[in-house]
């Protein structure tokens, strides 16, 4: 069943209607039927602020602290400092400089560890799977980013007011949170 409706369109929107339908060879009805349903589809996107998601790494980005970097390229820094072997010591001295950096930084923005599992997971260095209270899977894409950002991990949570527990696979880790730190 179909159903009328008239309205009324400004000069671009006028335009938007003229150019999709030249460019698809579809009459108005349709173009603005699809239109309607992308939009209805898109609505969040089309008609709000930008999604927590690119909210958070537009942050990042601009405050000029990050990077985007393709996973190759930190698979290949890693492996090269890593190799499977005992990794360079004055890579491990420059990251442990790095982690104890973001351990005064966390102190203050994280409470749980879990919520910095989460952001490390939302950074792209593992993928995060809570399993209980204050227990959590990590799974890493290499042995190079576990064995890294596990030390970071171990390193950087030090300030939290609460103590980890690490149990490490090949490419998994199971996080177990508990009481310790707290003043």
């Amino acid at each position: 069943m179909t159903q009328r409706v008239t309205v009324s369109l400004d000069d671009d929107s006028t335009t938007a209607l003229e150019t999709l339908v030249a460019e698809t060879g579809n009459g108005q009805s349709e173009v603005v039927r699809r239109a309607l349903t992308f939009y209805a589809a898109n609505f969040e996107a089309a008609d709000g602020g930008p999604s927590d998601n690119l909210e958070q790494y537009y942050q990042m980005l601009s405050s000029g602290e990050h990077v985007l970097l393709d996973i190759d390229f930190l698979h290949a820094f890693l492996g090269y400092c890593y190799n499977g072997g005992d990794p360079d010591p004055a890579f491990v001295e420059a990251a442990d400089r790095v982690s104890d950096y973001h351990a005064h930084e966390y102190a203050t923005r994280f409470e749980e560890v879990g919520d910095l599992l989460e952001w490390l997971s939302f950074c792209g260095f593992l993928d995060v799977r809570q399993e209980g209270e204050g227990v959590y899977h990590l799974v890493f894409p290499a042995e190079a980013v576990r064995w890294f950002m596990t030390r970071f991990i171990e390193r950087s949570t030090v300030e939290l007011p609460t103590e980890i527990r690490l149990e490490q696979g090949v490419s998994k880790v199971i996080v177990t949170e508990g009481e310790g730190n707290a003043d």
